[in-house]
């Protein structure tokens, strides 16, 4: 499986990324070691998740899908076949939150206990704190860096004035820099990113993996009417927004790219974003053994200009 790098940090991850927020959610733990079987032995080698997976879930607290994570590698012996990718800053109980230095030192050892592990390969600030400085949070991950424990830094949904900030806030005090961006962005979800935020990433050499990057399912295809909504627990809640005339739009060409190769609409949409210029990988995840076969074919779909451009129209 030929790799990417991943911005500045030195690691190198294939094209796609497994999102490990279904683990301990709508995968249960045989589920999950079977999904993340199949991922590795694809040659695919870099998992998402943060702490605060699956808290929503009836039941969990958070630190369940790093908790699998964790036993997989254990059981399989697979820790150095795995980039580990993991957030702090969401909520975690008793209100603990944020990217306050002395958060940041307690939330890391909850994960590294939960992972069995002594490193993190990339280390990600969750959500913007607007209560704490970017060099008290990047501070506490140069402690973290010089400690071993965190081998990277990145950040999630930043914007390009937060993210520019950051960056200032790395070189002004000789502090690690925020390495890798985790952004909402998909063939509908662009004007987050597309901009601004995306000319910074490639100008500043900022590896970018996507999160959401089926649009909550959407470009799926399943999705075609509310009718449908109630075929997933993300159905009602997630995708009812995106049933609309550009929705539609959207499918209609994913549905004409997906057929032209033979292919599902979601490999269509993740070849979208891995062909992308800014976009390292594409984060997606999978419950079942043959979604997991779907995201590994993706990473071999090759789509011509002409149908990124028609995609690309399709959702402007």
């Amino acid at each position: 499986m030929q790799q990417r790098p991943l911005g500045r940090t030195g690691l190198s991850i294939a094209p796609l990324v497994f999102g490990g927020n279904v683990f301990g959610w709508t995968a249960d733990e045989k589920t999950s070691f079977d999904l993340l079987d199949r991922f590795v032995d694809a040659g695919l080698n870099a998992v998402d998740t943060a702490d605060v997976y699956s808290a929503w879930a009836p039941g969990n607290s958070g630190g369940e899908s790093e908790t699998i994570i964790g036993r997989w590698m254990k059981a399989r012996g697979s820790r150095n076949r795995i980039v580990v990718i993991t957030k702090v800053g969401s909520p975690m109980g008793e209100g603990k939150k944020g990217l306050s230095a002395r958060y940041i030192a307690e939330a890391v050892e909850a994960s590294l206990k939960r992972l069995q592990t002594d490193a993190i390969d990339l280390y990600l600030s969750h959500w913007p704190d607007p209560d704490t400085p970017h060099e008290e949070s990047l501070g506490a991950y140069d402690k973290l860096k010089q400690a071993g424990k965190i081998r990277a830094v990145g950040c999630s949904n930043l914007d390009a004035m937060q993210l520019k900030a950051s960056l200032d806030a790395a070189k002004a005090k000789g502090l690690p820099r925020y390495d890798v961006l985790q952004p909402e962005y998909n063939l509908y979800d662009r004007e987050k990113f597309e901009g601004p935020l995306a000319d910074l990433c490639v100008g500043e050499e900022i590896g970018v993996i996507t999160y959401f990057s089926l649009a909550k399912g959407f470009l799926s295809g399943k999705y075609r009417s509310e009718a449908d909504l109630g075929q997933s627990p993300r159905g009602e809640r997630g995708v009812r927004p995106y049933l609309n005339d550009r929705g539609f739009r959207v499918l209609k060409v994913l549905d004409e790219v997906a057929a032209a190769h033979g292919a599902k609409q979601a490999e269509a949409a993740l070849a979208w974003l891995m062909a992308k210029k800014a976009v390292t990988a594409p984060i997606a995840s999978a419950t079942r053994l043959d979604q997991m076969d779907s995201l590994i074919r993706a990473v071999s779909l090759k789509l011509s200009d002409a149908e990124v451009k028609a995609l690309d129209e399709a959702g402007a």
